[in-house]
C-alpha cells in the first residue's frame, strides 16, 4: 500500500492504494500533520466485520461501485444495449499523486470502460475531481450517471441548502439527514431559481461562523443531481453529478464523457470557512476580472421599452453626474422588438427605433466618460421573430410538436451547426461594429421537452453555450459578459468560467436583496455579484425602501443603479453620488477581503462585512428587517479582527442618515472615529443604533 495525502492549509484528503483496486479513501477533512504515516492511519481506520455483512471489511473507494459491496449511490451506472456489461470493477493502470494532485486510470475488462479520475486540491482548500469516461471496448455503452462523491462522518448530520424562485432565490432550509438519502435534481435545463448551489452538511447548529461543515457544488449549466445519505452500515457521503436523459450519453466505440467537475469544501469554522476556500479558488482562475468593477446603469426599470435617443441621452447625463461607469442599454434595440413578444431572435440593430444604428447613443455614452453595455438573449426567439419564421427547424423540439411557450418565447437549438454559426455571427457582427464593452446575456425560460435530432438535449445544449460563449470571449476578450437567467436562474461555477458578473436575481427589492446576495456569496465572491440601488418603489414586490437600505444592499457587491436617474431631484441625484463616490473608494477592500457573516440568531438582523487579509480595515453592514419583541440593548460582535489592534469605529452614511427609534446615538456615532480594541469588538461587540425595520447602517474600522 502506498499513502496519498493531498493538503492545504485547511485541509486534507487521505487516500491509500490498494493492490490493483482502486484507492481506498480514509479522510477528507482538517489538515492532518504532513508527518501522517502510512501504518498510523491505516490503524486508525481500520474497520471491524459486523454480522450479516460480507466476511472483508467494506471500505470506501474513489469511485464506489456496487461490485466493492457498497450499498449507497454508486458512482457510475449503465450498461450495453442489451442490459449486459452493467457491473464494472476497474482496475487502476495508473496512480500518481503530490502535495496537491492526485491522478488515477482504471480498466474494466468486462465493460471495456477507461476511467479517468484527477483529484486537485486548491491552495485555499477547495477540492475539484474531474472525471472522464472511455469506451474502449468493441460494443456501445448506454451511460446513465457518472458522478462523484466523497466521504462524510455519519455524524454529521445537519443539512443546510438553498431552494428558492423567480425573485426569492437563494433561501436557506434546514433538516436533519435521516438513515436515507436527501437528493435534490434540477430538471430545468438551466441551474434553476431553485438551486441548492451548495449542499452542506455539518455538526448540529453549525453557523456562518462555527461548526464542522462539508460542502459540495457542481460546475454545471444544465440538468443535475446533488445528494447528501447515511446508512445504518456505518457510511455516508455526499456526491452530485449530471442529471442525464435517457439515451442522452451513448457512448459508441472510442467515445468518451466528460462529467462536470465537482467542487468541495471541508471547514471547522462554519460557514465562512466554505465561502473562504470557493472566494480563493474563483479569485485565482486566470479569468477572473482583474479591474475595479465598474458602477453601472441599467436602463431597464428606468425606461423599459422606450429607446427614443432623448430619453436615453438625457438618462447617460444624469448617470455620467452621478459618477457611475457604465451605461447598459436593455431589452428593445433590436428587430421588431417594442414589447417582449416578438423580434426575439433578430440580432440586429432596429432601423425603426435607431435609423442612425446605436452609434449615436454609444458616442454620447462615451463622450460622458462611460463605456457602453447591451442586453442579449441568444439562446431564445419568439415564434413572431423573422428568425423562426425562415428557420423553424432551429428551435430546441421534438420533431412534430412545439415545446410550452414560456415568456413567449422558445429555445433555439445551437447544438445546430447553423443555426450556431448564425447567433455567433451576429453577436460578432454587433461586437464587432459597435464600442461595446459589455453584454448582459439573459437566459428567460427553462427547457421543456428539449430535443435535438429527436434526442434528450439538455447536455448537448449547454455544450453548445459554453462553446459559443468560449469562442466568442476569444474573439473579443476585451468585452466583459454578465450571466443572467430571468435573475438568478443559471448560477454555477461552469457558467462563471465564462463569464464576469452574474445577476443575481431580477428584484432589486433591497430588503429581499440583503438574503439573496448573502446566501448567493456562499459560493460565489462579491465582486461578481450584481447588486443595483432601485427606485423608492420596487418593481417587482411593491415595496418602499429608504434609500439608506438601498444603498446598504448594493454598495457591497458589483454595484449598479437601474433607476430613472434623470427624474432625480438635487437632493437624490447627491445622495446617489455620495453612495457611489464611497464605493469607489471602498471596492478594493470589498472586493478582496474576507467575507464574514455574523450570526444573530433572534435578532432579526442581517450583518455581514468585508474584512482586509491583514485586518487593517474593515467595513460592515446592519440591516434591520424587522422589529423585535424586546425592546433590548444591542451589542454586535464583529468577527475576523486583529484581537491586538486597536480600531477607529465611524459610520459610513451612504447619503441619508437611517432613521431609529432612539434618544441617542452610539458613541461611535456621536463621535466618528472612536478607539476599540479588537478583541472587545470581537469578544464583547458594538453597541448598536435601534434601527427602524428596513434600515441600514454601515460602520467602518480601520487600525490605528
Amino acid at each position: 500500500m502506498t499513502l496519498v495525502h493531498l493538503r492545504s492549509a485547511t485541509t486534507s484528503f487521505v487516500a491509500v492504494t490498494d493492490g490493483d483496486a482502486l484507492p481506498v479513501v480514509l479522510h477528507w477533512g482538517a489538515r492532518l500533520p504532513e508527518t501522517i504515516g502510512e501504518s498510523e492511519i491505516l490503524a486508525a481506520t481500520r474497520a471491524v466485520v459486523p454480522h450479516s455483512s460480507t466476511d472483508q471489511p467494506l471500505v470506501r473507494r474513489l469511485v464506489p461501485l456496487p461490485v466493492d459491496g457498497w450499498r449507497l449511490r454508486p458512482a457510475l451506472s449503465g450498461s450495453y444495449a442489451d442490459g449486459t456489461h452493467f457491473a464494472p470493477r476497474f482496475t487502476a493502470a495508473t496512480v500518481e499523486s503530490d502535495d496537491r494532485h492526485l491522478r488515477v486510470v482504471a480498466n474494466d475488462r468486462g465493460t471495456g470502460l477507461r476511467l479517468e479520475s484527477a483529484y486537485t486540491l486548491h491552495a485555499d482548500g477547495l477540492l475539484e475531481i474531474a472525471t472522464e469516461v472511455t469506451n474502449d471496448g468493441p460494443g456501445v455503452f448506454l451511460l446513465s450517471s457518472c458522478e462523484s462523491s466523497l466521504p462524510i462522518p455519519v455524524e454529521v448530520t445537519e443539512v443546510l441548502d438553498l431552494t428558492g424562485r423567480w425573485c426569492r432565490e437563494r433561501s436557506p432550509q434546514r433538516l436533519t439527514l435521516p438513515m436515507g438519502s436527501w437528493m435534490r435534481e434540477s430538471r430545468h435545463g438551466r441551474t434553476g431559481h431553485d438551486a441548492p448551489l451548495a449542499l452542506c452538511v455539518g455538526d448540529p447548529g453549525f453557523g456562518f461562523r462555527s461548526g464542522r461543515v462539508w460542502a459540495i457544488h457542481l460546475g454545471w449549466s444544465g440538468d443535475s443531481r446533488v445528494y447528501a445519505e447515511r446508512s445504518p452500515g456505518g457510511f455516508a457521503q455526499v456526491g452530485a453529478g449530471e442529471l442525464v436523459a435517457p439515451g442522452e450519453v451513448i457512448l459508441a466505440p472510442g467515445q468518451a464523457y466528460t462529467a462536470p467537475p465537482l467542487f468541495a469544501a471541508f471547514s471547522d469554522r462554519g460557514l465562512d470557512g466554505i465561502s473562504a476556500a470557493f472566494h480563493g479558488f474563483v479569485r485565482s482562475r486566470a479569468t477572473h476580472p482583474s479591474a475595479p468593477r465598474k458602477v453601472l446603469l441599467n436602463t431597464w426599470e428606468a425606461v423599459y421599452f422606450d429607446h427614443r435617443l432623448e430619453v436615453l441621452t438625457d438618462l447617460a447625463d444624469k448617470a455620467a453626474d452621478a459618477g457611475i461607469e457604465r451605461f447598459v442599454l436593455d431589452d428593445g434595440w433590436f428587430g421588431g422588438r417594442r414589447n417582449d413578444g416578438r423580434g426575439l431572435g433578430d440580432w440586429y440593430v432596429s432601423p425603426e427605433v435607431w435609423p442612425d444604428g446605436l452609434t449615436p447613443l454609444i458616442e454620447h455614452v462615451r463622450s460622458r466618460g462611460m463605456d457602453f453595455g447591451l442586453w442579449v438573449e441568444p439562446e431564445m426567439a419568439n415564434p413572431d421573430s423573422d428568425l423562426v419564421r425562415e428557420h423553424p427547424e432551429w428551435l430546441l423540439a421534438v420533431p412534430g410538436r412545439d415545446p410550452l411557450l414560456w415568456r413567449r418565447q422558445q429555445v433555439v437549438d445551437l447544438a445546430n451547426p447553423d443555426c450556431f454559426a448564425h447567433i455567433l455571427d451576429r453577436l460578432d457582427a454587433i461586437l464587432r461594429d459597435n464600442d461595446i464593452a459589455f453584454l448582459k446575456w439573459d437566459h428567460n425560460r427553462d427547457l421543456i421537452d428539449a430535443a435535438h435530432e429527436g434526442r434528450p438535449a439538455v447536455r448537448v445544449q449547454t455544450l453548445a453555450l459554453y462553446a459559443l460563449l468560449d469562442e466568442l470571449r476569444r474573439r473579443h476578450p476585451e468585452v466583459e459578459i454578465e450571466t443572467c437567467a430571468s435573475g438568478g436562474g443559471r448560477v454555477d461555477l461552469g457558467v462563471l468560467a465564462r463569464t464576469d458578473r452574474l445577476w443575481a436575481s431580477d428584484t432589486i427589492d433591497a430588503l429581499e436583496r440583503q438574503q439573496i446576495n448573502l446566501w448567493t456569496s456562499l459560493v460565489v465572491p462579491p465582486e461578481l455579484i450584481g447588486s443595483h440601488i432601485g427606485g423608492p418603489h420596487s418593481h417587482t414586490t411593491g415595496r418602499h425602501a429608504s434609500f439608506a437600505l438601498r444603498a446598504a444592499s448594493a454598495v457591497f457587491w458589483h454595484m449598479g443603479v437601474e433607476w430613472n436617474v434623470a427624474t432625480l431631484d438635487d437632493a437624490e441625484l447627491a445622495m446617489l453620488r455620495t453612495a457611489i463616490t464611497w464605493h469607489q473608494a471602498h471596492r478594493e477592500l470589498l472586493h478582496s477581503g474576507e467575507v464574514v457573516r455574523l450570526d444573530t440568531p433572534g435578532r432579526r438582523l442581517v450583518a455581514h462585512g468585508v474584512v482586509a487579509r491583514d485586518g487593517a480595515e474593515a467595513v460592515f453592514s446592519v440591516a434591520r428587517l424587522a422589529t423585535d419583541v424586546g425592546e433590548t440593548r444591542e451589542l454586535l460582535r464583529l468577527d475576523a479582527l486583529d484581537p491586538q489592534g486597536r480600531y477607529a469605529v465611524s459610520p459610513a452614511f451612504l447619503g441619508e442618515v437611517p432613521t431609529v427609534q432612539q434618544l441617542t446615538w452610539p458613541e461611535w456615532v456621536d463621535h466618528p472615529g472612536a478607539e476599540v480594541s479588537g478583541a472587545v469588538l470581537m469578544e464583547v461587540g458594538l453597541s448598536l443604533p435601534n434601527l427602524h425595520p428596513e434600515q441600514a447602517i454601515l460602520i467602518h474600522l480601520r487600525r490605528v
